[in-house]
């Protein structure tokens, strides 16, 4: 028997999603002002942790520092390695604006002196987070749910990435898009168009598979999906076939996704086996058809 994964409906908790993403990337702008870079901006993410996403350990002068998300207590944890700690507690009606006062308040304690860029990153006229009061939404037992769905998410990921002894990222949250993601390369340099901006220009500096799941948004899938694209896009991508049959390829203006439900995979018999068989389908139709070595890369 495969434990049953949550329901997660959109629109029930797009709410505390929008609260909650932008909480993320607060957090992940912190973690990307400490850790050296790395490359496709692999230094500023989020990672699942047993309670929630952590920045894992940050350097910080002498010491380390570490903040975690807990999605047990609902807190956000600050931690030092000589000791020092704060916490405070994440709750329905604490808007960004406070949680960005009380974030750095925390730093603060902890003895850190972060500057960060403090506005949103591609969420349109939001406002700055030191302004944010209309983002305050919470739902303790719908972030559970997500935190749950993102476990179950992980534990496929980590599997299939286990599969492939190329060059490949950690299985890791994306504050920018808030999507659980990972990718497969290569090892060749991909061309990037010459007015690409400076994230796309690393994000995409070499041929890539990625493969993830975000909880939903408007401009893409207004539902919870796993999702899959080569970069740069191979000729006759979007005719390969998918596993299951509920994947699609979507054309999304900058090229073509597959997207597989999250509903289909939660409803299915076997949730593990029917994710792992859509990333192994998308990952087989991306290599095979960019001509990659598929044999030599496979453990």
């Amino acid at each position: 028997m495969t434990s049953a994964w949550p329901p997660l409906p959109y629109e029930a908790w797009r709410p505390t999603k929008e609260t909650l993403h932008r909480y993320c990337q607060m957090v992940g702008k912190v973690r990307m002002a400490l850790t050296p870079a790395r490359n496709h901006w692999w230094h500023a993410t989020l990672y699942p942790a047993t309670r929630g996403l952590t920045t894992g350990p940050m350097p910080a002068g002498d010491r380390y520092a570490e903040i975690g998300f807990d999605f047990v207590d609902h807190k956000l944890r600050l931690l030092s390695s000589d000791g020092r700690e704060h916490a405070f507690e994440l709750a329905n009606g604490l808007a960004c604006s406070s949680f960005y006062a009380q974030l750095f308040d925390g730093l603060d304690r902890i003895g850190l002196d972060v500057q960060i860029h403090a506005e949103p990153y591609d969420l349109g006229d939001s406002p700055p987070f030191a302004e944010d009061s209309i983002h305050d939404a919470y739902d303790a037992d719908a972030v559970a749910r997500f935190w749950q769905a993102l476990g179950d998410t992980d534990r496929v990921l980590s599997e299939f990435a286990g599969r492939f002894n190329g060059k490949a990222s950690p299985v890791h949250l994306f504050w920018h898009g808030f999507d659980l993601a990972h990718a497969r390369y290569s090892g060749r340099r991909a061309p990037v168009a010459a007015e690409a901006d400076r994230v796309t220009r690393e994000a995409y500096s070499h041929e890539v598979v990625a493969f993830g799941f975000w909880p939903g948004d408007e401009r893409t899938t207004p539902f919870p999906a796993y999702y899959s694209y080569t970069a740069p896009e191979p000729a006759g991508l979007s005719d390969l076939p998918l596993e299951p049959t509920a994947a699609q390829w979507t054309d999304t203006g900058n090229g073509s996704l597959a997207v597989l439900p999250y509903d289909a995979v939660r409803e299915s018999g076997d949730p593990h086996r029917a994710l792992l068989g859509f990333y192994e389908s998308a990952y087989r139709a991306g290599a095979g058809a960019a001509a990659w070595d598929v044999d030599g890369f496979s453990r």
